[in-house]
């Protein structure tokens, strides 16, 4: 069987169709411009196959509760042109098939269950930290959802007594979003995450220790045997250490985690984890 998956970003598409393997046997990459123009493309794309399922991992906010007739609603979206739009509707009423969605993170996460980091355990939170941060948790195959789906990168976390920086999420100032993105990066020291030396320690210092308070949290209500950080932002690798001693030091051993190296990873799916969730979701679906 031949499944179809798209990871819809905020700056681009990425479609493939693959089987229920994970194997992908062609995959493209297309910029997200106006719905009508980026759904041609995808069109084009699909029509080529004999698709049994569409797997769809969306940017957000968007709305996963099946209840309410706007369901697969992006909904207060900064991409103007998609705020209102109905990416699961286009697809239903395009293919006829079974068509499954959920968020972006959601679907790096069953990804990394499935084929990646932890296809040896039960459980996992993927928690991505790029222009924005957001995390994804699943349970024995399961996604987390209830009637919306979670904003893990929104929490608050308590703001280290020396920083004055006033945060930069439009909504909530210094939520965690607002004191660790990559945009709040740029915010705080007027650079790119690239830009940001490894030498400058304090920085990454302080970034892992926002990211360590959050992962604290994560892992008192959820619970997950192996957590996967990843993103553009993580692409500094000198954060992962920084992340697992500050995580012990609030930890304080109330909860015994055996090697927080094994417990605090990368990604191993080579950027792959949000396409190949995508079918995951349809071809487990």
């Amino acid at each position: 069987m031949v499944y179809g998956a798209i990871e819809a970003g905020g700056t681009k598409f990425v479609c493939a169709v693959g089987d229920e393997e994970g194997n992908i046997f062609n995959k493209i990459t297309i910029p997200t411009e106006d719905p009508q123009k980026t759904l041609s493309a995808i069109y084009s794309f699909f029509d080529e196959y004999p698709l049994t399922a569409i797997g769809i991992g969306s940017f957000g906010p968007i709305e996963l509760n099946k209840k309410k007739a706007n369901f697969g609603e992006i909904l207060n979206t900064p991409k103007l042109q998609w705020k209102n739009f109905n990416i699961y509707d286009v697809f239903v009423k395009r293919y006829n098939l079974p068509t499954f969605l959920s968020t972006d993170v959601n679907v790096a996460a069953l990804g990394e269950f499935r084929w990646g980091a932890a296809k040896d355990v039960d459980s996992c939170l993927y928690m991505t930290v790029g222009t924005g941060v957001g995390a994804g948790f699943v349970n024995e195959g399961t996604i987390l959802n209830a009637w919306n789906h979670p904003e893990m990168g929104h929490i608050h976390v308590p703001r280290n007594f020396n920083d004055i920086f006033e945060g930069s999420c439009p909504y909530h100032k210094d939520c965690l979003e607002g004191l660790a993105s990559g945009s709040a990066l740029e915010a705080r020291y007027n650079l790119k995450g690239s830009e940001i030396q490894e030498h400058q320690r304090e920085i990454w210092e302080l970034e892992g220790q926002y990211l360590a308070k959050a992962i604290m949290n994560y892992s008192l209500v959820l619970g997950p045997e192996k957590v996967i950080l990843g993103g553009g932002v993580m692409k500094q690798t000198m954060l992962y250490p920084i992340i697992r001693k500050e995580l012990s030091r609030l930890l304080n051993d109330y909860i015994t985690i055996d090697k927080m190296e094994d417990y605090i990873v990368a990604p191993s799916l080579n950027d792959e984890q949000g396409i190949k969730g995508a079918l995951a979701l349809a071809s487990e679906r």
